[in-house]
């Protein structure tokens, strides 16, 4: 049982990890203007950035609540301006970007539990931590 936790952060990060390129790529950038991001050719990279220190932090669990809390400054932005289905006319479309909303606010959750709780046992931040 004692491994479900260091399986259970490489899970959750991994969408974070897995999609890193993109944040670099003309196509997201451009997918990100035309959602009506500011200075999306700075915020899309600047966001990569962001999700592959948390991703990674969290991971390794090493200075896991930090990781965390950068997975909430990426995540709350991006729900709300790139997944707004309330404004998506498409019924069909919307019922993606509301599934994908979903998505993110679950992650979210998860990131604030990793936030208040650490990183957990069979991380570099037990290792750390000193001896009682």
């Amino acid at each position: 049982m004692l491994y479900l936790v260091p399986v259970g952060r490489f899970l959750y990060s991994a969408i974070f990890l897995m999609t890193v390129l993109g944040h670099f790529s003309p196509g997201y950038v451009a997918y990100a203007t035309q959602q009506g991001v500011p200075a999306a050719g700075f915020l899309v990279p600047l966001s990569g950035v962001i999700a592959t220190v948390g991703g990674l932090s969290v991971t390794f669990g090493y200075k896991a609540k930090l990781g965390a809390w950068l997975l909430v400054l990426f995540l709350v932005p991006v729900t709300i301006k790139m997944h707004a289905f309330w404004a998506v006319p498409d019924p069909m479309m919307r019922g993606v970007q509301i599934a994908m909303f979903m998505k993110n606010v679950s992650m979210l959750g998860a990131a604030l539990l990793i936030a208040h709780f650490g990183a957990g046992p069979l991380s570099l931040d037990a290792r750390r931590a000193p001896l009682a």
